[in-house]
């Protein structure tokens, strides 16, 4: 049934992938007026997100941002499916690397860092950086339950020098890394929701309190003395983008337990409200709010 599924469907994909950007944008067009007004896919939960995070905002304001967000939603998903054919010149065009030295630095000093970002803008195009760095690029993902999908767009992604870790498997690999002196750089999105029995630390996120924080980026960063870089994504205009990189520090090891995820938490934040609208307000991100007080009540 997997193979089945990936014959019906990667010929449509691969066939949208090779369609010049306007035509893509059209088509997004009509997908987001199809999801927005026809399906209302997630409707209540962007809705639910944005005046929970925005309380101060008029319901007129939350509209425009949430048709916004729903706009770059389709359009990130059409320039990830761009993905498995463009060539790196022509994303090199639409998505500008800034201040590069803070990475380069680090490498000249051989020291493999954990880069950090969220799902704003377009996070999967920042693939490209792996093309001008000379570290050994590592993303941690979590696997597709499709077999043949999951080892197509590993596939893909390898094109542009990345290498796509299961999350169950980051730890042999950056054991492996580690005893061989492999200069590495290891991406990490961590603004998500982790599962309730896997949380180790409740925090607050965009003004919302008592939510599960990941912290598996900063374990690692203090097991392996990484540096530790937040990488900046701004949509300049439809279909190009710009990111930027900004050290968060390069001795981990000094700082108290969950303050480095802290720190990342607040440029995210940063990030969001200079425009909320290319943020994914589709994700349930608050959905475990206050769990914890429910869980030390009961016990």
């Amino acid at each position: 049934m997997q193979l089945l599924s990936y014959i019906l469907v990667y010929p449509f994909i691969w066939l949208l992938s090779i369609l010049p950007f306007r035509v893509l944008h059209f088509i997004s067009d009509a997908f987001y007026y199809l999801l927005y007004y026809i399906i209302g896919y997630r409707k209540k939960v962007v809705f639910d997100n944005l005046q929970l995070v925005f309380p101060e905002k008029s319901d007129e304001e939350i509209t425009r941002i949430a048709k916004k967000s729903y706009r770059h939603f389709v359009d990130v998903f059409v320039e990830i499916i761009k993905l498995f054919t463009i060539s790196k010149k022509q994303l090199a065009k639409r998505y500008k690397i800034g201040n590069i030295d803070v990475l380069k630095k680090l490498e000249k000093q051989n020291k493999s860092t954990l880069l950090m970002g969220g799902h704003y803008a377009n996070w999967e195009w920042i693939f490209l950086l792996n093309t001008q760095v000379s570290f050994n690029g590592y993303a941690v993902y979590k696997k597709i339950n499709n077999k043949y999908f999951d080892k197509k767009i590993i596939e893909t992604r390898g094109r542009f020098n990345t290498n796509l870790v299961n999350t169950k498997k980051i730890f042999s690999v950056m054991n492996k890394n580690t005893e061989e002196n492999r200069l590495s750089l290891y991406g990490f999105l961590g603004d998500q929701s982790p599962q309730v029995t896997k949380a180790h630390y409740w925090s607050h996120f965009l003004g919302v309190d008592n939510l599960p924080i990941h912290t598996g980026a900063e374990h690692l960063a203090k097991k392996y003395d990484l540096p530790v870089v937040f990488f900046k994504t701004k949509r300049v205009k439809r279909g190009y983008y710009e990111v930027n990189f900004e050290l968060i520090t390069d001795e981990p090891q000094s700082f108290k337990d969950y303050d480095i995820t802290d720190i990342y938490l607040r440029k995210v934040e940063e990030e969001i409200k200079e425009a909320p609208e290319y943020y994914f307000w589709t994700h349930k991100r608050f959905k475990h709010r206050g769990k914890n007080l429910l869980k030390k009540n009961q016990d």
